[in-house]
């Protein structure tokens, strides 16, 4: 241990000898690994973004949806059967997130809407309160479902700003409220507003429990729209094992119905993603990596030769070949492991201040920013420190070689 510190502190003195031409040389390596953490990171960050995007709309991974049609005409004692059947199975194999939601994408119903205005049939998401956490739904003024909201005496609404221009606006102090419904309307207080991703933000669209549209009979008789099917959020590895069992058990609750049981959520291309990005990014970060040893290495065959004499010494006084091998290889790596080091330092600093509100659309938001991966830190430094390895093979071996007498005589 005493011999590497001695090592490490005789190469440190010889870097800092020829400092002006060990920092030229470790440019390319500095640049080499910030710029390979530094991707690492944004990265990570778009991956995310990604993801979130994808859960707002299919679900965290892994959600598994069960629909279940009627074969026969709808009717609202048939659609309450269902719901109960699904709630069942869900409670039956204890998922701790699950929720009743209407089909994705326009499958819920037009249900009609008194607004000053006049009268408009909106599209309308039927939804239990866990909808909000397994789709990251981003409520941007008021709040979201919770479970008392079941029990309230008016159907609550979650709309979007289009929906709330038409009532003059959200205030969630003074909660504006509209008439639903047709033969027999009903007052809805509205709790706050949500903007879905990919929707038409001119066109009006609102979120109402499914608890309220079953008492209100705000849902309609199911011949316009799709019936709520079930979701549940489970671990990735039980996903597979979990769809059959719903399939064969809900099917078997529900005569006369069609189900269908499948997994919604889109993990598997944030699969093919990962890959992407970790080879990509590798390879790229090895490629820039070569080129900075490169450097490294010019630069330590220029220093050796000139050294030479300075090597002969040394050897007549009886430094062993291993010694001065060691010697001349610490000072690559020590130098390339401190330039990966500082590299590493200003990415984490530039990734952690970095301004992501002033640069990402509105459009485009990252709830929960990932930290700064610390493998692709550790890979930098150690990258770093490899690549000084080799490049200090070569200039190493010449130091050995080099006959004593010749050395001298230099």
């Amino acid at each position: 241990m005493i011999g590497l510190l001695a090592a490490a502190t005789e190469a440190w003195s010889e870097i800092k000898v020829h400092r002006v031409r060990v920092v030229l040389s470790l440019v390319g390596v500095f640049l080499a690994v910030f710029a390979m953490t530094t991707i690492t990171a944004v990265g990570n960050m778009g991956r995310q973004m990604l993801g979130e995007s994808f859960e707002r709309s299919a679900g965290r991974p892994a959600t598994l949806r069960v629909d279940a049609y009627p074969n026969a005409a709808p009717s609202p004692e048939v659609l309450a059967r269902s719901q109960a059947a699904l709630r069942e199975a869900a409670q039956r194999h204890r998922a701790t997130w699950w929720g009743l939601a209407s089909q994705p994408y326009g499958g819920g119903a037009q249900l009609p809407v008194r607004f000053p205005a006049g009268t408009q049939l909106v599209s309308t998401s039927t939804v239990d309160p866990s909808y909000g956490t397994m789709h990251r739904v981003i409520v941007d003024a008021g709040r979201w479902f919770t479970p008392d909201d079941d029990a309230a005496f008016a159907p609550r609404l979650v709309v979007n700003d289009a929906f709330a221009g038409r009532l003059g606006g959200f205030d969630p102090a003074t909660p504006p409220t509209v008439v639903l419904g047709g033969a027999t309307p009903v007052t809805a207080t509205v709790i706050g507003t949500s903007n879905p991703t990919g929707s038409d933000p001119a066109v009006p669209t609102a979120y109402l429990l499914n608890s309220a549209a079953l008492r209100w009979n705000l849902g309609g008789d199911g011949s316009t729209s799709s019936p709520p099917g079930l979701e549940m959020w489970v671990p990735d590895a039980d996903a597979d094992a979990l769809v059959a069992a719903l399939q064969s058990e809900v099917q078997a609750s529900l005569p006369g119905f069609s189900v269908s049981a499948y997994r919604q959520d889109q993990g598997a291309d944030l699969g093919v993603l990962d890959v992407v990005l970790a080879y990509g990014v590798r390879g790229i970060g090895v490629f820039a990596l070569l080129l900075g040893g490169i450097g490294v290495l010019n630069v330590g065959l220029v220093t050796v030769r000139q050294r030479i004499r300075e090597i002969g010494v040394r050897r007549s006084f009886g430094a062993t070949g291993g010694r001065v091998f060691f010697a001349v290889l610490m000072e690559s790596v020590c130098a390339t492991f401190v330039a990966g080091f500082l590299a590493v330092m200003a990415s984490i600093v530039l990734v952690s201040n970095f301004p992501l509100e002033a640069v990402l659309p509105p459009s485009i938001t990252l709830e929960d920013v990932p930290p700064f991966p610390a493998s692709a830190a550790v890979e930098g430094v150690l990258a770093a420190t490899l690549v000084g390895a080799l490049a200090g093979l070569v200039p190493a071996t010449m130091a050995v070689r080099a006959k004593v007498i010749d050395a001298i005589r230099y």
